[in-house]
């Protein structure tokens, strides 16, 4: 039984929490072709028996992988920062992140875990339901992308250059922020694409930038974090400061920047 202190490698890690990833996955895909219902939560965000059953599964696995590391999701989130404070590591999750695309039936939709280590995603998975993709990483052993039928292959940021500058963009949640920092960049390539698919687009090498100027929460972030710093990427707020976890009450995240060239200046445009 690993204690927090002496868990296995990371890179043993990832591989288990690949296949719970895909488990949760096989649950999603099962209530997403079926005729399901839709229910809103207390903050008024959508809730499916797709993000439950994902929920369930992940914790009942990770509960089993690692007895002594909490577990932190979505859909447990009511654990008061009295007792999350003394966490040195924990498992961070989003069940379904893009409830809205599932909804919708676009497959832009995700299953994201995360380990936290002192503040920091240590280890992340993003499983694509629909198609079946892998994104992991974990802290310095790289980043990769797993396609059903061929073999894992490392990703890599690109460098960003002022011109051809490619912005990815949220599906369900544009803002008059994003529309003025798109302008004040003047003639970029806006891709609009639900959940943490805009974070793996910035770590295979796809596009530039993704800026947040609404708000999302620590379990929306984490897992994408880690791919996309392990990838040559940086996710920092608004002061350029990276992102961190579990340091405040609050769940909600700063407005923040995933960037795939950390050395390219974004400051001007986002004053």
């Amino acid at each position: 039984m690993p204690s927090p202190e002496q868990i296995p490698p990371l890179s043993e890690l990832t591989d288990e929490v690949i296949h719970i990833a895909a488990r949760a996955a096989e649950r999603i895909l099962t209530v997403y072709n079926s005729s399901f219902s839709v229910v809103q939560k207390d903050d008024e965000s959508p809730l499916t028996e797709a993000d439950m059953a994902s929920h369930h599964c992940i914790c009942d696995y990770l509960t089993r992988l690692t007895p002594n590391i909490p577990v932190f999701t979505e859909e447990s989130s009511n654990v008061g920062f009295e007792t999350r404070k003394s966490w040195k590591y924990y498992w961070l999750i989003d069940p379904l992140d893009g409830t809205r695309e599932f909804i919708k039936q676009n497959g832009e939709f995700t299953v994201n875990i995360a380990l936290i280590h002192e503040h920091q995603p240590i280890i992340g998975v993003i499983n694509v339901p629909v198609t079946g993709k892998i994104y992991y990483a974990s802290q310095g052993n790289g980043a990769y992308i797993k396609v059903p039928g061929e073999p894992a292959r490392q990703i890599r940021t690109r460098e960003t250059h002022k011109e051809g500058i490619k912005v990815a963009g949220s599906r369900s949640h544009g803002s008059k922020k994003l529309r003025a920092f798109i302008e004040k960049l003047g003639g970029v390539e806006l891709l609009s694409i639900g959940s943490s698919l805009k974070f793996c687009l910035i770590a295979e090498g796809m596009v530039d930038i993704y800026p947040r100027f609404g708000p999302t929460s620590e379990w929306d972030t984490a897992a994408a974090q880690c791919i996309v710093e392990e990838a040559g990427g940086a996710v920092m707020d608004m002061s350029m400061n990276r992102l961190t976890y579990n340091m405040k009450a609050e769940l909600l995240n700063p407005h923040f920047i995933a960037i795939a060239d950390p050395s390219f200046d974004w400051t001007p445009y986002l004053q």
